[in-house]
């Protein structure tokens, strides 16, 4: 069995899902951390808003497997409302899961990954934080905020040798969008260069090349989005 450790957060459906099996298939011991059970090595379920459980969460994985080598923030919630049907609460949580989230991921694996002098660290952002999207300000402005924290903690890392990059996804064909969805519809995808929706395992290989290949890659979005954002 190999040394190496995963943890994907969000990883019982969707993205996660198929990220966790990405790993495993090399060979990796794989960790999650999600409201749901996973078909991970390890499965804890805990919420990724809060700071004290994924705290704790991680300390359980690495007490259990071993150091985390590639932590991948992934869990995610999505919702599309214009801007003046979101109200506080429907900001509130968009932003604790999203950007507290991925903060909480980080606050937690970072201080092991820079004493090893070694580790990666990806967050799932999305292409609407960089191109935007009708309907979806909250979401947006959420993902814009990771890719933000992304850029920001590559600076603070890199010396280290520890590398913090994100995937930036367009629409993807995962539960998160419902099938009564516009995005399902022809007319929407015929917008897309590629006139489809992006596989999960195809964001699953994008995180897989930053974890394992892009070794000179810090800071970095990559945005496997069909070419709707370029």
């Amino acid at each position: 069995m190999s040394t190496k450790v995963a943890l994907i957060t969000g990883a019982a459906s969707g993205i996660g899902a198929a990220i966790a099996t990405r790993f495993k298939t090399n060979g990796w011991q794989v960790a999650s951390i999600d409201k749901n059970k996973a078909n991970t090595d390890l499965s804890i379920e805990a919420d990724v808003a809060d700071f004290a459980s994924v705290q704790q969460a991680v300390m359980e994985i690495e007490k259990t497997l071993g150091p985390i080598n590639s932590a991948i923030s992934n869990a995610g919630h999505y919702e599309m409302k214009p801007i003046s049907d979101i109200d506080n609460l429907s900001l509130t949580k968009m932003m604790n899961v999203h950007l507290g989230g991925f903060r909480n991921i980080a606050l937690s694996v970072l201080p092991g990954m820079r004493i090893r002098k070694n580790g990666s660290l990806i967050c799932i952002a999305s292409e609407l934080g960089i191109g935007g999207g009708e309907f979806v300000s909250h979401y947006a402005a959420a993902k814009g905020a990771q890719i933000g924290l992304i850029k920001t903690l590559s600076l603070e890392y890199a010396p280290d040798n520890v590398r913090i990059n994100g995937v930036a996804p367009g629409p993807t064909d995962t539960p998160l969008i419902p099938q009564n969805s516009p995005e399902r519809g022809k007319d929407f995808l015929n917008t897309l260069p590629l006139k489809r929706l992006v596989m999960p395992e195809e964001i699953a290989n994008a995180v897989w090349f930053l974890s394992e290949h892009a070794t000179f890659c810090s800071g970095e979005i990559i945005s496997p989005n069909a070419g709707a954002v370029i």
